[in-house]
């Protein structure tokens, strides 16, 4: 596959995509991938790493080797995840505090074009093809109803965490940052980025280097003999995925930072989602979102801001178009 330099700047761009999307808890950098019709490429390229890379390099050299690597498609899009995911957590991490309703309906608006952009993908829909979207979707809405654990600092349990994210976040529907939530390292790992600790970011690098190559080969085997079957099981994680990502929230629990138990909200605050009782103290680390559930913005205690969620996931909505006209490009490059 031959590309161009202006080739590579689009994949970088895509990168950057899926970096931000895997930086907010409920959203997929691979949906990213999969809309913008890298995704097959990615993990078809992941797939092949394996130790006849170390023989290529050592007897036909390092363009060969860079090549059988597929090199040059990995480097722009890592860059590209890599910047964003540092840069657009601490972006992420404002704009979920701050503007929770608002920054939900633009990845609502999302997810929604992409459960039609990729469901349009399906050859056909049999028996088979209809059964593994109503089990991608039940899985999915079942992660996406999961309390999360208390923060856990221990590197053992970052590797691990690593790996089980990543897997999660090469699955279109399944958030690799929503996970890390679930298990309690979200928190562990943005504080890691924020103040550059070294020794975390490498422990949990390597689990998610672990947990790629493992799960790479599993997808890759997965879309060579039963596609069809697949993608309608992607595309029922992404349907799954919509409760999480629902703007509007009641929080039922909630775990305090400073005691490390879990806590009935209604105890704490009457104002009904956490969020709201966060930004009238002023105070975001006391207090994290064990459970809570979907409400209409109509029930919603606070600002339900809904002439401006509904324009974002227009919005949202319309930023699929965008990425699938860059996905096209894959027919040219």
């Amino acid at each position: 596959m031959i590309r161009q330099f202006k080739d590579y700047l689009v994949l970088m761009l895509k990168g950057v995509a899926m970096g931000a999307a895997d930086a907010v808890p409920g959203v997929s950098g691979g949906t990213i991938a999969l809309i913008s019709g890298i995704y097959e490429e990615l993990i078809s390229t992941i797939g092949n790493i394996d130790f006849s890379l170390v023989s290529t390099l050592r007897k036909k050299g390092v363009k060969a080797f860079w090549l059988q690597l597929n090199g040059s498609f990995l480097l722009a899009l890592l860059t590209g995840i890599a910047v964003s995911f540092v840069a657009f957590m601490r972006i992420a991490k404002y704009l979920l505090e701050q503007h929770p309703i608002l920054i939900w309906s633009f990845f609502f608006g999302l997810i929604i074009a992409s459960i039609w952009y990729v469901g349009k993908q399906l050859e056909k829909w049999n028996i088979a093809s209809i059964l593994a979207l109503i089990v991608g979707a039940i899985l999915a809405y079942y992660i996406s109803t999961l309390p999360s654990l208390g923060t856990n600092d221990s590197s053992l349990f970052l590797f691990f965490a690593g790996a089980i994210a990543i897997c999660a976040m090469i699955l279109p529907g399944i958030s690799g940052s929503f996970i890390l939530v679930i298990l309690g390292a979200y928190k562990t790992l943005s504080d890691a980025l924020h103040d550059f600790d070294i020794k975390k970011i490498v422990v949990f690098m390597g689990g998610a280097v672990i947990g790629l190559l493992s799960f790479s080969r599993v997808l890759k085997w997965l879309f060579k003999n039963y596609q069809n079957t697949t993608l309608a099981l992607l595309t029922g994680f992404i349907v799954g995925s919509l409760n999480k990502v629902w703007p509007w929230k009641k929080t039922i629990s909630v775990l305090n930072a400073n005691t490390g138990s879990v806590e009935e909200f209604l105890k704490i605050s009457d104002v009904g989602t956490l969020s709201i009782y966060q930004q009238q103290t002023n105070d975001f680390e006391t207090y994290k979102t064990v459970l809570e559930e979907s409400i209409s913005p109509l029930s919603y205690s606070g600002n339900s801001n809904i002439m401006w969620a509904i324009i974002l996931m227009v919005f949202g909505f319309l930023t699929i178009f965008i990425l699938e006209s860059l996905g096209n490009k894959k027919a040219s490059i």
